[in-house]
């Protein structure tokens, strides 16, 4: 389907996986003692498809654990999770072993992971890296705390690097901004592109998703929305919007309605209700985009659509 090309009244822009979700937590080694999976990171490397998965136990202790597969559906767990630097001070301190959302960026051959940390100290962003998905290496953190949400450009702008993020901007409210660094480590020229005020759907906050997808008509965002509902339930959909490829900050279109919806029982119920969350996508050589996404923050999901569809309903949606 061209941009132009109209994807009809009834069809949805994102088509959920006919076998529902892809990967559960009892997909994973028994000794692990998993419950969880989502909220994951993907990418094709080598033509075959890495995820980064977010697992956690009854515990609710994290950990970040590779899973691959051939075709984009079918994943298997490793044998055990990546390697983090749990003996260093800084880590201990400003992760307290809750880590967590992974997002995987490659750029000019390395592949980044933008996970959030959390400790008494807040949320704040950490970077790792790695050339193979056998050994990563942590280069540190990335933001100061009260921001989430971090998503790497898959190439520089202007010379520098490129991230969206969400800092918590008062109360439960948060907006997309977009910030610079010439080294990954150190960054500024901070501005807001996306209010969650633009977004009609989402009028509690609006975070980054997926790593934005470059297209001849600009940046593609795949972000997810909140609203919330009576009795401070929050809904979690997702949304697109399309951006500058030279400037992000200008926000090119925004679709105006939500592209998914919580609507399936897995979506529906699970430890955090009302959830359908990205942090990751992938883009096929014909055009067919896979995205990655959770499932009330329980199980791991995916659902397909195209290049065409998103920025058709970037501008008419």
């Amino acid at each position: 389907m061209t941009a132009s090309a109209s994807p009809g009244k009834a069809a949805p822009i994102l088509k959920r996986h006919p076998g529902g979700p892809i990967l559960h937590g009892s997909d994973f080694p028994p000794h692990a003692r998993v419950s969880r999976v989502f909220n994951s990171g993907v990418i094709k490397h080598r033509g075959r498809y890495v995820m980064a998965c977010r697992v956690e136990d009854r515990a609710l202790r994290d950990t970040i654990w590779i899973a691959d597969s051939d075709d984009g559906y079918s994943f298997t767990p490793r044998p055990a999770p990546i390697d983090v630097p749990a003996h260093d001070p800084g880590w201990r301190e400003y992760t307290a072993g809750m880590y967590y959302d992974p997002r995987i960026t490659e750029i000019d051959g390395t592949f980044y992971l933008v996970h959030a940390a959390h400790s008494g100290h807040g949320c704040r962003l950490s970077l790792m890296r790695t050339q193979d998905f056998e050994t990563f290496d942590w280069m540190g953190f990335i933001s100061e705390t009260d921001n989430r949400n971090g998503v790497l450009f898959p190439a520089k702008i202007g010379g520098l690097y490129a991230r969206f993020d969400r800092p918590n901007t008062g109360g439960n409210f948060g907006d997309i901004w977009l910030s610079y660094s010439p080294d990954l480590i150190f960054w500024g020229k901070s501005e807001c592109v996306l209010r969650n005020a633009e977004v009609k759907w989402a009028w509690t906050k609006i975070g980054p998703g997926a790593v934005p997808i470059r297209t001849s008509e600009g940046w593609l965002n795949i972000f997810h929305g909140v609203r919330t509902q009576c009795a401070q339930h929050y809904v979690y959909c997702l949304g697109a919007a399309l951006h500058d490829l030279e400037n992000p900050a200008k926000v090119i279109a925004v679709c105006k309605e939500a592209i998914l919806e919580p609507e399936e029982d897995y979506e529906l119920t699970g430890q955090t209700p009302s959830v359908v969350f990205t942090s990751g996508a992938v883009v096929e050589d014909d055009g067919e985009v896979k995205v990655y996404y959770g499932g009330a923050d329980t199980v791991q999901c995916v659902a397909t659509t195209s290049i065409g569809e998103l920025l058709y309903a970037c501008r008419h949606m």
